[in-house]
């Protein structure tokens, strides 16, 4: 893991930490193949306009056992840490600098899989977020844009092994997004770390 690699990300109004060689290939190939044959994956339906339709992605959730997640209108509860999991979270805690009790499991599997704008925002990770995203297989592009605007405002390429780290008011002012592409690419899974406030 190159801890050294950590190139700040200007934005204004947002704190950003890319570390795009965080992780060498073996450890990043051992991880996605182990991933890819151990997790349980969904497709989950949203409801939009009178209809339902499957999320362009597939999903799994995994978390402290309060550590139940509500986002787009649905309700993920969490799947137990398999030991894996704990060993990526215990790495990505020593960047982050704090605790973290629950990750979601996004898997592209080609160009047409995807996630579109938003904003990791939810009251229940708290005041400023910090959100640590893991890439690992295919590159895909990711997007960041000013919340209330069109026009792509920066764009990051989030390759093998590569470790995004979103802190402080980011979550506030900017949305971001992985749009389709036409490109060939290979399939992806990106986990996405973060703290649940778990109410009393």
């Amino acid at each position: 893991m190159d801890l050294f690699d950590t190139p700040t990300v200007q934005l204004p109004d947002a704190e950003l930490e890319f570390l795009p060689h965080w992780l060498d290939a073996a450890c990043a190939d051992r991880w996605l193949a182990q991933l890819q044959a151990e997790t349980p994956w969904e497709q989950p339906q949203v409801f939009l306009h009178g209809k339902h339709y499957p999320v362009p992605r597939l999903l799994a959730w995994y978390g402290d056992a309060q550590a139940s997640y509500r986002y787009s209108g649905l309700i993920h509860q969490p799947l137990p840490w398999t030991a894996l999991l704990a060993e990526i979270r215990a790495a990505v805690e020593q960047v982050a600098g704090q605790r973290l009790n629950g990750v979601l499991l996004n898997y592209y599997r080609d160009g047409n899989d995807s996630m579109g704008w938003h904003s990791d925002d939810e009251a229940v990770l708290g005041r400023d977020p910090l959100i640590a995203s893991l890439n690992l297989g295919g590159t895909r592009r990711f997007d960041l844009r000013r919340k209330g605007q069109t026009r792509i405002e920066h764009s990051l390429e989030l390759g093998h092994g590569a470790l995004l780290v979103m802190r402080g008011a980011t979550q506030h002012y900017w949305q971001h997004q992985v749009a389709k592409t036409g490109k060939s690419v290979a399939p992806r899974l990106n986990l996405t770390f973060r703290l649940i406030r778990i109410q009393p």
